[in-house]
């Protein structure tokens, strides 16, 4: 779907836009004079810097509610001149404010606001982006727009997109609403006990091309699946690259799956370093604006950590303690689900088990301990400690293959299916390892399905792997209800 953009206007004419959907907002030097600001706004310095960089502001209200929404704005910069800073300023009609905001610094006078970059995201590159969001308490849309002073232009307009629709009757969201740990189970807004089983995308750095409307209408639709995780790599030209990118092509991922109708669990996937604290100032920040994106949705699980590695249980912990809160402050709600020693496998791959966890467990309620497996490698002793701590401790599986632990080599299909079993019995939640068509045998697709885009139904497409995990998948759910 095409957002709905239109040009700044008068308050009179900007009301009849309310519901508008993205706000196009481009500077040039041939634009008209912009309206009376606060003093100190007029910099000619900013203006001539803005001139050579051509920056522009797209402001993208990603989500709304009866008496607010919220908006993503985006720098991009479409000039041949790096720009070394940026400020975009708007005014808000009478009635309506900014509640919170996020990846940038604001200041206000009356009912003009003035936002500007922070450290990580001053520099926008040529043809690069960066950006930055708020939550309004209001409907009432931004008016007077200007990039580092210069007025907006080029708007144009478009019959404004309806509001985002409820989730589809009779799909797992609708059926079961929120979800809340209960015990040590995850249960829906009934009470009852339910199990998830859904498909982990691989880093959006480098397959984002297999995550198509026609892929994911497909894991909905044909593979009938009730969760997609969005993995999100801090590393390996993952998220500490391009904060801003990579946090809107998660968020973009989000919403796909919620039109849906499935949960989305939001992945973390840090592994090299494997202490989580190492990107402690990552984490909040990520977190904060995915969080600030989709405040009131009821279909979001957070993993804050997917495979912490060579660090002990209360490190992990503490690192648990501190990002917990942070999702807290902008959704009470969700689960969290916290990663545990050694790759997420309850501490058993270096030496442990599940023990250490449930003498110690995370100072926080509603949240889920992750436990990851790969059926080729991980054997009996991988197999007891999941059935002992699901016993004791709420488990999701969020990650697991057929294959060895590199997600490569020959399908242990017999052993997977002992794991189902158990998880079928136990009603522990679970996500396979990968919906797309890298080369390794633990990705469902063969290769060259999304540069072909598609087929994606059926499982002419398929490797072994993913028509074994298809199969699983599709079995109906019988979520309890009453």
């Amino acid at each position: 779907m095409t957002p709905a953009r239109f040009q700044p206007r008068p308050a009179a004419a900007a009301a009849a836009l309310a519901s508008a959907l993205l706000l196009a907002l481009t500077t040039a030097t041939a634009a008209p004079a912009a309206p009376a600001a606060p003093a100190g706004t007029d910099d000619p310095t900013q203006r001539s810097r803005a001139a050579a960089a051509r920056i522009t502001a797209d402001i993208t209200r990603t989500s709304s509610w009866d008496t607010g929404y919220g908006a993503d704005v985006s720098i991009t910069n479409d000039g041949d001149t790096t720009a070394d800073g940026w400020t975009v300023e708007f005014d808000l009609p009478a009635g309506t404010t900014v509640g919170s905001h996020w990846s940038a610094t604001k200041s206000q006078q009356g009912q003009h606001y003035r936002f500007t970059d922070v450290a990580y995201n001053a520099t926008v590159t040529p043809g690069g982006r960066q950006s930055f969001g708020f939550n309004a308490i209001g409907t009432g849309l931004p008016l007077n727009c200007t990039v580092n002073g210069l007025p907006c232009q080029d708007g144009g307009t478009t019959p404004a997109d309806p509001p985002a629709e409820p989730p589809r009757a009779g799909t797992p969201v609708d059926l079961n609403g929120r979800l809340e740990v209960c015990g040590t189970k995850l249960c829906n807004e009934h009470g009852n006990p339910v199990q998830l089983r859904g498909m982990s995308t691989h880093g959006t750095q480098w397959y984002a091309q297999c995550l198509t409307d026609g892929s994911l209408d497909a894991l909905a639709g044909d593979w009938k699946a009730d969760v997609l995780r969005v993995s999100t790599y801090v590393q390996e030209g993952g998220y500490e690259t391009d904060p801003a990118r990579f946090t809107s092509l998660a968020d973009s991922l989000i919403q796909e799956a919620s039109e849906r109708g499935m949960y989305v669990i939001v992945d973390w996937h840090m592994l090299d370093p494997g202490d989580p604290v190492a990107n402690l100032d990552n984490a909040r920040r990520f977190f904060t604006d995915i969080a600030n994106r989709n405040k009131g949705r009821d279909n979001i699980l957070y993993e804050i950590a997917n495979e912490p590695s060579g660090v002990s249980w209360s490190r992990i912990k503490g690192y648990a303690e501190q990002i917990i809160p942070v999702i807290r402050a902008v959704d009470a709600d969700a689960p969290v689900l916290v990663g545990t020693r050694a790759w997420s496998s309850l501490g058993v791959s270096e030496g442990a088990d599940e023990s250490e966890v449930v003498n110690n467990p995370v100072d926080a309620s509603n949240i889920m301990y992750t436990f990851h497996f790969y059926a080729a490698s991980h054997r009996d002793e991988y197999l007891a400690t999941l059935s002992r701590a699901a016993d004791r401790i709420p488990v999701f599986v969020t990650e697991f293959g057929t294959q060895n632990y590199a997600g490569e080599g020959a399908d242990d299909f017999a052993m997977s299916q002992r794991y189902l079993d158990l998880m079928a019995d136990k009603k522990i939640s679970w996500v396979n390892w990968n919906f797309s068509d890298d080369h390794r045998s633990g990705a469902v697709f063969t290769p060259g399905t999304c540069a072909g885009d598609g087929p994606w139904t059926g499982t002419t497409s398929l490797k072994p792997a993913g028509v074994w995990i298809r199969e699983r998948v599709r079995t109906p759910d019988g979520f309890p209800t009453g």
